[in-house]
């Protein structure tokens, strides 16, 4: 029997867990290709494709307008620092993908921030890194959204004013709109 001092220490291993949207997964199974709420493990090495081309890409889209490889994500080690991060890269020449806010065009590459909205035609993946100390290893972690994922990230939900014109919030608060003529400005 092996004592605990022996055993090898245990290392955490980061994590992307991506939540995917399409308005029209139900009815094409766009993303029948992924393993859901089950960790995949690839090597630091590796760079995690994404595309229709399943001799190409680790991670299949089943849709005939994304591109053979979509966009490729590669774990790295910060230069004179210990931190690891992803890159993001669109490797399409037909559409831009926009992370977050910021447009790339074909193979422009940005690092991947902690948290963050990628989109590409009617896709719709947030990406949330949970960090860990392995170098030599990373995961990916599937979820699919029911709904889009653009009003639960940047849109704020916008209370209905009532027929009466005055805003329950800005009621509360003693405030009351007033009325300007056009003219008046």
């Amino acid at each position: 029997m092996t004592s605990l001092e022996e055993l090898e220490t245990e290392e955490t291993v980061t994590c992307l867990h991506i939540t995917l949207y399409h308005p029209r997964q139900e009815e094409k199974q766009i993303f029948r290709n992924l393993n859901f709420l089950k960790r995949e493990q690839l090597r630091a090495d590796e760079v995690a494709k994404f595309g229709r081309d399943t001799n190409i890409c680790h991670y299949n889209l089943m849709d005939s307008r994304v591109s053979r490889v979509q966009f490729a994500l590669q774990f790295f080690r910060q230069l004179n620092n210990s931190e690891l991060g992803f890159e993001i890269k669109n490797m399409s020449k037909r559409s831009k993908l926009i992370v977050d806010n910021l447009e790339l065009d074909y193979l422009n590459k940005v690092d991947l921030p902690h948290k963050c909205l990628i989109r590409f035609g009617d896709y719709q993946l947030l990406i949330q890194r949970q960090d860990g100390e392995s170098v030599d290893y990373f995961e990916t972690r599937f979820e699919l959204a029911q709904d889009s994922l653009l009003q639960e990230r940047h849109l704020p939900l916008m209370q209905p004013i009532p027929e009466s014109g005055i805003s329950p919030s800005l009621n509360s608060q003693g405030v009351k709109p007033i009325e300007i003529d056009e003219n008046d400005v």
